[in-house]
Parts: C-alpha cells; structure tokens; sequence
C-alpha cells in the first residue's frame, strides 16, 4: 500500500513538473536563485565600486575591499579581504583566475592590508597576499607576491616569478625567478607598454560589462528566440 502511494505521488509530481514547464515556454528552465554573490560583505565590511568598475560574475569580491572607476576584475578572480582591507586603484585590470587577499598582521610584522595603484597589470593566475604594488606596474602572469613585498610605481615581475616577503622591486625594474631577483632595467618600449595595457583592459572590461549585464530577455531576442 505504501509503495503504491508512494509511486502514484511521485507520478503525480512528475505530471505537474511537466505541465508547468509547458504552461512557462521558453523560461522553464530560468535560474531564479544563484548562491554565488559577486560582491559579499564580510564582519559588516561591504565591497565598493567606482564609476564604471567591472566585476565578472564569476568572479568573489569579498569584504573590506575597493575598487577604482574603470577598474575590472576578470573572471574566476578572487579578491578576498578576511584581516585588513584590499584597494585597487583606477583603470587597473585583475586578469582571469587571480587571488588576492590579505595577510595576518602578526606574520612577520608585515601589515595585514593590499594596496594596488593605478593603471597596473596584474596578469592571469597572479597571487597577491599583503603587498603593496604601485601604479602602471605589471605583475606577469602566475607570479606570487608575499606578503610584505612592494612593487613600485613603473615596475614589472615577471611571469611565474615569486616574489619573498619583504622584497622590493624598485620603480623602471623588471624581477624574476623563485626567489624574484633582479634581472635587468626596463626598456623604453616596455615602459611605454605599461599604461597601455591598462587603457586596453579598461575598454575590454567596457565590452565584457555590456555583454554581461544583458537580460535573458535581451540575449533570447537576440537569438530569435523571444516569444
């Protein structure tokens, strides 16, 4: 008797399953709840965006963090700011898939806190844990920056480079290997290239914005598929 009952309800579930995606079309499947948030609070600290600043949906802007007009962080990136605060300055652009966060105030008496500067580069897969990078720098792509390391202003780490804590890289210089060490001065073309970079990134993060920020509605029209 239990088995038939249970059989008829859960044939019943099913039928109204059906009718009711017919009864919704096109939307039947509409995702109304998703638990990923772009921008989460944390201990009451609430993320914050300048005029224009893009944020990816996939990417996690969490906590005590702030992000300049024009800036953009790419895809899968992670900006989590857990025992300090996290600044990135205008037009600067978080490549795909890169971790930001902060460090323990105790650990090697190095502040908690991350700041990154204006116009700077930070490449894909980068990790950056309580530093400190100036502006128009450019961090290559799967570097590491401990905590307590400084990249100053005009300066670039190489790709994969690891930079130890407390280790400064000085303005016009380019540093690489694990440890980071000094490899040579920047050339003029390399320079020059720094703020570029950032202008391209901010009118790409533009284009990603617009996209994105498209209604189901929109994108179904688009496609021809609008009832």
């Amino acid at each position: 008797m239990a088995r038939a009952l249970g059989k008829a309800l859960r044939e019943t579930g099913l039928a109204l399953d059906r009718a009711g995606s017919q009864l919704l079309g096109r939307w039947a499947f509409r995702e109304e709840l998703n638990r990923h948030r772009t921008l989460a609070p944390l201990a009451g600290k609430v993320p914050s965006l300048g005029d224009g600043a893009f944020v990816a949906p996939s990417a996690a802007v969490i906590g005590d963090v702030k992000i300049g007009a024009q800036a953009s962080i790419f895809y899968g990136s992670v900006i989590r700011a857990d025992a300090g605060s996290i600044t990135i300055g205008d037009k600067t652009n978080i490549q795909d898939g890169c971790v930001i966060g902060t460090a323990p105030a105790y650990l090697g008496d190095h502040a908690a806190s991350t700041r990154i500067g204006r116009m700077t580069t930070i490449g894909h897969q980068a990790s950056l844990h309580g530093c400190i990078v100036g502006d128009r720098a450019l961090i290559g792509m799967n570097a590491t920056l401990l905590e307590g390391s400084v990249v100053e202003d005009d300066a670039m780490v190489a790709a994969g480079a690891v930079v130890a804590p407390g280790t400064v890289v000085r303005s016009g210089e380019i540093w690489g290997g694990s440890p980071a060490v000094f490899l040579r001065k920047l050339k003029p073309e390399e320079a020059k290239f720094l703020p570029e970079s950032a202008d391209h990134y901010a009118k790409l993060a533009a284009e990603h914005a617009a996209e994105t920020g498209k209604s189901l509605e929109q994108l179904a029209a688009e496609k021809g598929l609008a009832a």
